[in-house]
């Protein structure tokens, strides 16, 4: 069966059953989104943005859903045993595409910070949800945002009012769950007022040895003077797909950071499209992707400056090896009415076997006339002299392998300004690259 039309006939089959268990606002977009997937279908290879991807083939196979919402046992404080020493967070749970029924506390403080269900959000906050639900995500150039708004259900909410700093970072932890082959399409939403300051970091973590296909779709709401630091780690498994969409909207002198970690996966497409809408703002895009054996990951990001005096700083790095396959695309688009524009953007890669390979296609495009934007990218093999020298001083060929590799990406894990997360990084790195980071079932390496 064609991969799309699977989903278009269990969507017009599953209609009444999608939107009965989930929220009105949710679903009054939803059929627009169906129409939209029905009729651009499944990107092929063709499609500029996914030429590195085979989209339909990830999706061919006859996942199940839990379309009826039903309770799969799980107690994620039980099961979830990573921690990092000393950095404090606010902790959620999200259960394969659903808000935890199990979290504490869905308001942190009195100043009206909310962190709850997104179908919850919908019906208890309406207006504030409907005046940013869907509007950002396009559902009309990608089938993926558009298969996902047809079919999610529930999902995250965070709002943050204005001039309220989060003194903590939320984390939100994704534990995938099931018994089965299982889709998740998971949705969130995060709104920060003006002068509101918050840190949020995501972790992906699969409990079960089943295939796991997810799409998300993350919408990104930064006001006039906000700041924002988001930070995603992905600890899977190599039965798990992953297509997740980033969309990033700012006002004017908004500082923003995202840092997108991929240590173990099985095939990884991650979109992030930020939008600079405001002048003076500043925003920083970090990827670090370690991948071996067969494992796939594609990183496709746009930066659209439309505003005058904004800056970007992009930089992604990858270490392949075995047979794993890297892509990377970067475009900057500088509007016109974007004078004084500065952007920088670097993709530099590591193929550590001759049969690793890595696609990369850094683009500019530009119609101000009074910018400096630079780009560049490098793809190589570790360096024998390197090598040579480091075991001529009694280091091991396969510790100065290892050495190599983790200066590789350290710059990349450096941009991270929370230390603990920062330090703990550096030893899941240095462990992934000594082999002992192999899985993530039941979080074992943290066990």
């Amino acid at each position: 069966m064609n991969g799309g039309k699977q989903y278009i006939d269990l969507y017009r089959e599953s209609r009444e059953i999608i939107m009965q268990h989930s929220a009105s606002l949710m679903n009054a977009v939803r059929d627009e989104a169906f129409g939209c997937f029905e009729r651009i279908g499944f990107p092929s290879r063709k499609v500029e943005r996914y030429k590195y991807t085979d989209v339909e083939k990830a999706f061919a196979p006859d996942y199940g859903l839990n379309l009826t919402r039903i309770d799969i046992p799980v107690n994620p404080q039980d099961v979830f045993k990573c921690d990092v020493p000393n950095l404090s967070t606010q902790l959620f749970f999200m259960e394969n595409d659903a808000f935890y029924k199990g979290n504490q506390r869905s308001v942190l403080s009195e100043d009206g910070v909310i962190i709850t269900s997104l179908k919850k959000a919908a019906d208890k906050y309406s207006d504030i949800v409907g005046k940013y639900y869907s509007k950002l995500a396009d559902v009309t150039s990608d089938s993926i945002t558009a298969l996902n708004t047809a079919f999610a259900q529930d999902g995250l909410f965070v709002y943050v009012p204005r001039n309220v700093q989060l003194k903590r970072p939320v984390q939100i932890v994704n534990i995938l769950r099931s018994g089965v082959d299982m889709m998740v399409n998971r949705r969130v939403l995060i709104v920060l007022e003006e002068g509101a300051d918050a840190t949020f970091l995501f972790c992906d973590h699969a409990m079960d040895n089943v295939h796991f296909l997810t799409t998300q779709v993350i919408e990104v709401f930064v006001a006039d003077n906000a700041h924002a630091d988001i930070y995603e780690l992905e600890e899977t498994h190599t039965k798990c797909k992953r297509f997740s969409n980033l969309y990033i909207k700012t006002g004017g002198y908004c500082t923003v950071s995202h840092n997108n970690i991929t240590l173990f996966n099985g095939l990884t497409r991650n979109t992030t499209d930020v939008i600079l809408d405001g002048e003076y703002s500043e925003l920083t895009l970090n990827g670090c992707v370690v991948a071996d054996k067969k494992q796939y990951v594609d990183n496709n990001t746009l930066i659209d400056h439309r505003k005058p005096n904004c800056t970007s700083n992009e930089l992604y790095k990858y270490v392949v090896d075995e047979s794993a396959v890297g892509a990377f695309a970067g475009r900057i688009l500088v509007q016109k009415d974007a004078q004084h524009t500065v952007s920088q953007e670097t993709n530099a890669n590591l193929c550590v076997t001759k049969e690793a390979r890595v696609y990369t296609q850094p683009m500019l495009e530009i119609y101000a006339d009074d910018v400096k934007c630079a780009h560049g990218s490098t793809i190589g093999l570790l360096d024998e002299s390197a090598l040579f020298y480091m075991q001529q001083r009694g280091i091991s060929a396969e510790e100065a392998r290892m050495l190599l590799k983790f200066a590789f990406v350290g710059q990349v894990i450096e941009q991270v300004k929370l230390e603990p997360l920062r330090d703990r990084l550096q030893r899941l790195v240095e462990k992934r690259f000594r082999g002992e980071l192999n899985k993530c079932i039941g979080c074992a390496i943290c066990k």
